[in-house]
């Protein structure tokens, strides 16, 4: 198994800074803007540039929330091992809210997907797009694209991607790994 070093600590933050930059651009002050981490890996990106906003760019209305699409993914009980669910974090009102999901990784757009049907259960949102901080853009299993991307990588079958976040993997720092 090797891997190959996709984006260092550097170009991370380089990236988020680009990301959070995109957000103020197109949402303004926020006001009728919420970001939604998707469960699991999702919610490091979202913490991270919810962080950036308020902190760097002082942006006061950040709305934050957490997603879990467990039970509303396509492949429940379709594979051997159980899924684990995650906590569902919305202390807000989505009803015509503008809608950021984020996620680490868009591979086949299952998640999304998941993501677009989980939240129906909160209200109808006036608009919902996409922000990942890696797009796999050949592996599209359905017509989904993000609206904000940190970085589009070619990746063939046999290979991941896999995301470190400090606060859970002790580094920021994006690794292609063959199998």
């Amino acid at each position: 198994m090797s891997q190959k070093v996709l984006l260092n600590e550097k170009e991370v933050n380089i990236i988020l800074h680009r990301l959070a930059c995109q957000l103020i651009e197109k949402h303004n002050d926020f006001s009728n803007t919420v970001l939604i981490g998707l469960q699991p890996r999702g919610v490091f990106l979202a913490d991270r540039l919810a962080k950036i906003l308020r902190e760097d760019y002082k942006v006061k209305n950040i709305q934050l929330g957490y997603l879990d699409i467990t039970f509303y993914r396509d492949d429940f009980r379709r594979g051997d091992k159980t899924l684990e669910a995650n906590t569902t974090k919305i202390n807000f009102i989505v009803e015509d809210k503008n809608i950021v999901f984020i996620d680490d990784v868009l591979y086949t757009g299952r998640s999304i997907r998941a993501a677009l049907t989980a939240i129906q259960s909160f209200g109808r949102p006036n608009e919902i797009e996409l922000l990942t901080l890696i797009d796999r853009r050949f592996s599209r299993h359905l017509p989904i694209q993000p609206d904000y991307r940190g970085r589009q990588v070619d990746v063939i079958n046999n290979e991941k991607v896999q995301v470190n976040w400090k606060e859970h993997d002790n580094e920021d720092s994006v690794y292609l790994i063959e199998k």
